[in-house]
């Protein structure tokens, strides 16, 4: 199969502006190990929105394509590529991947934790005018390199579960393995109610919480996070005050033994904080960018709590999520978290109605009108 030389993308030039549709060079040859992939459907993640918006600034990042939540059929496969499983690709599968790492670094080889890696590396780390130019979700073809984790992805887990398994999903079950997981009828304070917000709801009452508590906005969402399995939802309309005696008194007075931020919002931190229960435990997840957040460290020694910092996550997070994913689509209606598709000369409208709150996840499948 020969392979295209060009393909059309989303390109982000200015921070704040719309996308340009655009074509942009694709690398003539698949190396060993990598793959040339035609997208099929990328979902949004709110970190796109912060990269788009500016609120999420990395040095010398433009221009550059958006989207780091994608699946795709193989057009060409380099030899050698497998999957994480050790798993040939070929031709014509569907497959996932998540960042790319080195495999050699400290974080690789010594910490043994790939989101560590000195190398790590999403679609939205590379430039769309520097070589291997089209690593991104918002494009019609990608390419896959040799050092991006990927997963074969089962039949049955549709493209926008499998796309969104590749961030969303997978950060929010780091971060309850980085907790340490759900304690049997703990009460769980899940900060935000995004799409993180929305599935750490999921994976907390499947875990055996006995209060989950969503605080967030708008109302819409709050609804969402119910049919998520939130006993109490708190809207933002009070003050920080009001929401911490409310979550006091959804859990008997004591506060929360998890609270989990997947908000990042300014003041999140010292809410968290005040939350939870002594001896309870915070962790940081929506958190983006240098800007400081002051927590009230006498608080955090009186009460002996466990303060966690939680990054995305890695291939076997991702595997986990698919999983995730297929074994509770019964008890879930997953598909209330994605709007309807959209094409490629859409993509930007969808960033921004995305930072205007008006969808959970928008979707981009490139290749419709």
């Amino acid at each position: 199969m020969s392979i295209p030389a060009f393909t059309r993308a989303a390109v982000l030039r200015a921070h704040g502006e719309p996308l340009t549709i655009e074509e942009i060079p694709l690398p003539d040859a698949c190396e060993p190990g990598a793959a040339l992939v035609r997208v099929d459907c990328a979902t949004l993640c709110a970190t796109d929105v912060h990269l788009w918006s500016g609120a999420m600034a990395l040095p010398d990042m433009l221009p550059m394509v958006l989207g780091h939540e994608m699946t795709g059929t193989v057009l060409a496969a380099g030899p050698g590529t497998v999957d994480a499983l050790g798993r040939e690709i070929a031709v014509g599968q569907r497959i996932g991947w998540s960042e790319s790492v080195c495999g050699h670094c400290r974080g690789c080889t010594v910490l043994r934790a790939p989101v560590a890696c000195s190398e790590r590396g999403y679609g939205f780390r590379q430039r769309a005018d520097r070589w291997p130019y089209s690593t991104a979700g918002l494009a019609e073809h990608v390419y896959v390199t040799p050092g991006a984790l990927k997963v074969l992805l089962p039949d049955d887990v549709a493209d926008t579960w499998a796309a969104a398994a590749g961030c969303a999903v997978k950060t929010v079950l780091h971060a309850f393995d980085r907790a340490g997981g759900v304690r049997p009828g703990a009460s769980v304070v899940v900060q935000g109610a995004g799409a993180l917000g929305l599935l750490a709801t999921a994976v907390a009452r499947v875990s055996g919480a006995g209060t989950v508590v969503t605080v967030g906005a708008p109302d819409a969402r709050l609804e969402l996070a119910r049919s998520f399995g939130a006993d109490v939802t708190i809207g933002l309309d009070g003050d920080a005050d009001e929401r911490v005696g409310q979550v006091r008194d959804a859990t008997g007075g004591l506060g929360a033994d998890l609270v989990l931020d997947l908000a990042g919002a300014p003041g999140v931190g010292a809410e968290a904080v005040d939350m939870a229960a002594w001896g309870g435990r915070f962790v940081v997840v929506g958190s983006t960018g240098p800007r400081p957040d002051p927590i009230p460290l006498g608080t955090v020694m009186g009460k002996e709590l466990t303060v966690l910092g939680s990054l995305n996550g890695d291939v076997g997070d991702y595997h986990r999520s698919v999983e995730f994913l297929r074994t509770f689509r019964s008890r879930f209606r997953w598909d209330d978290l994605f709007s309807r598709p959209v094409g490629l000369g859409r993509a930007s409208a969808a960033v921004e109605s995305m930072a205007r709150l008006e969808q959970v996840k928008a979707v981009v499948h490139p290749w419709q009108p």
